[in-house]
């Protein structure tokens, strides 16, 4: 009898790291093909690229009244905005400096609400439904019939999904961040009864061009991980309809946790630095 045989529970404890490792491994050799594959995909598949994005922005058939990415992020931002200034509010009203919510606005929504609320977005709609459309041609082994028609599928499927991913990624950040501002000064002005002119001025006073720009180098960035992440594991699924299902509850999970990591990676390098806050003019 071998020692695999004989003694197998330790025998898998062995092997978990290097499985582990390997898996990191097959992560990132399907990443770079993926980015290297996406500018031919740009070019050769461009046809399909415009309609992954219309996909990306709208949705598709009956999901594009409600389900497409745009509103799903419109309305998850309206809500963090409104929630923001209600919070905001109250809680500063408690030290009597309320006049200060369309800081937390300027501040509070452009560098972690907005882009934590984009991405969450982008995952619950484009990025679980690309991991279940190459999940089903993996089980129905459409993606081996595109390989012996001659058509690498890694540039068609992942690569085309990247690029409209990261077209689609600007105009929908910046509807993002123009709901959560407008949610935030309606709820305040309006619902609250702050004066206009006192919350456009310490919002207009705290809103940073830099920190916007830096927004949505973040939002992009993980908008690539996000789809990056989605499309490995919809390519790799088995196991037949069921394997698909678990292949989504995958995805999702792992870039629920990339979006809040991307999100403090970011927040440390960029601001980490330096602890204060630059006042706009």
């Amino acid at each position: 009898m071998t020692i695999a045989a004989r003694y197998p529970k330790y025998i898998r404890r062995i092997r978990r790291p290097y499985l582990a490792l390997g898996r990191v491994g097959d992560h990132a050799l399907f990443y770079l093909r993926a980015l290297v594959s996406a500018p031919y995909a740009a070019w050769h598949y461009r046809r399909e690229t415009i309609r992954l994005i219309a996909e990306i922005s709208m949705g598709a058939g009956a999901l594009a009244v409600f389900g497409g990415t745009v509103v799903i992020v419109g309305f998850l931002t309206l809500a963090t905005g409104g929630t923001l200034a209600v919070q905001g509010y109250s809680s500063l009203g408690n030290i009597g400096i309320e006049a200060l919510t369309g800081f937390l606005s300027a501040f509070i929504n452009v560098r972690i609400s907005a882009p934590v609320v984009a991405g969450i977005g982008l995952a619950a709609t484009f990025g679980a439904g690309a991991t279940a459309q190459l999940g089903a041609m993996r089980i129905n082994e459409e993606i081996d019939a595109l390989e012996s028609l001659a058509v690498e599928p890694v540039a068609y499927l992942v690569g085309t999904r990247l690029v409209a991913g990261m077209i689609a990624i600007t105009p929908l950040y910046a509807l993002a961040v123009i709901a959560s501002f407008i949610a935030s000064r309606v709820t305040t002005v309006f619902l609250l009864g702050q004066s206009a002119g006192l919350y456009d001025h310490y919002f207009g006073t705290f809103l940073n061009p830099i920190d916007l720009l830096w927004s949505f180098l973040q939002a992009m960035l993980m908008a690539l991980v996000i789809l990056l992440i989605h499309t490995y594991f919809g390519f790799f699924a088995s196991g037949g309809p069921s394997g698909v299902g678990i292949a989504v509850g995958n995805a999702v999970r792992t870039s629920l946790i990339a979006v809040v990591s991307v999100t403090l990676l970011v927040s440390l390098a960029v601001y980490g630095a330096n602890g204060n806050f630059d006042l706009s003019g």
